[in-house]
């Protein structure tokens, strides 16, 4: 059975995007040249993201096509763009992902979006974390983990220092 991930950055005060929805103060993060993004990238066949989500990757990418020849799985009520690659799905969450999941392939990647994630962990069906946290704080936003009913136990793996970014690798721990 594929893998469940979750690869994504937060402020240190646990949100993914300000209550706008921006991200310059990610994009103006330093890397100091380092990335763990392509190594992560190889291992994901799979891309699961919701609406706001997916709208802003394509802002961000300009011209470039996302995630270009791989499978990309957005949750909205409506088809955004054409693309035979993108299959814009709706509905329970957690069914949609078992069925995914039941397929061949490299791993799951669930991208931002704490509507997609929340009935994820609530199922017990996220298997590894990479959490980049961005010295900086918010006050408010989009939180990565809204409240919900489940509780996790996990286990470091790595942690890596990139730049002013630090990432921890963390997997469920059975």
């Amino acid at each position: 059975m594929r893998k469940i991930v979750f690869y994504g950055a937060i402020s240190l005060d646990g949100f993914l995007a300000d209550e706008e929805d921006d991200l310059q103060w990610l994009l103006d993060t330093n890397l100091g040249g380092k990335s763990t993004y392509e190594a992560f990238e190889e291992q994901i066949s799979t891309f699961v993201m919701g609406r706001k989500t997916f709208e802003i990757a394509q802002q961000l990418m300009g011209q470039q096509a996302l995630y270009a020849g791989k499978e990309k799985v957005v949750f909205s009520r409506h088809n955004l763009i054409d693309q035979k690659d993108i299959t814009y799905v709706s509905g329970d969450v957690v069914s949609i992902i078992k069925k995914y999941q039941q397929q061949s392939g490299d791993n799951i990647w669930i991208i931002g979006g704490g509507s997609i994630l929340k009935p994820l962990l609530e199922a017990n069906m996220i298997d590894e974390f990479w959490i980049q946290i961005v010295p900086i704080l918010l006050g408010q936003g989009k939180r990565l983990f809204e409240p919900g009913n489940y509780r996790y136990r996990l286990q470091t793996v790595d942690t890596t220092q990139l730049g002013e970014m630090t990432e921890i690798h963390l997997k469920k721990v059975d």
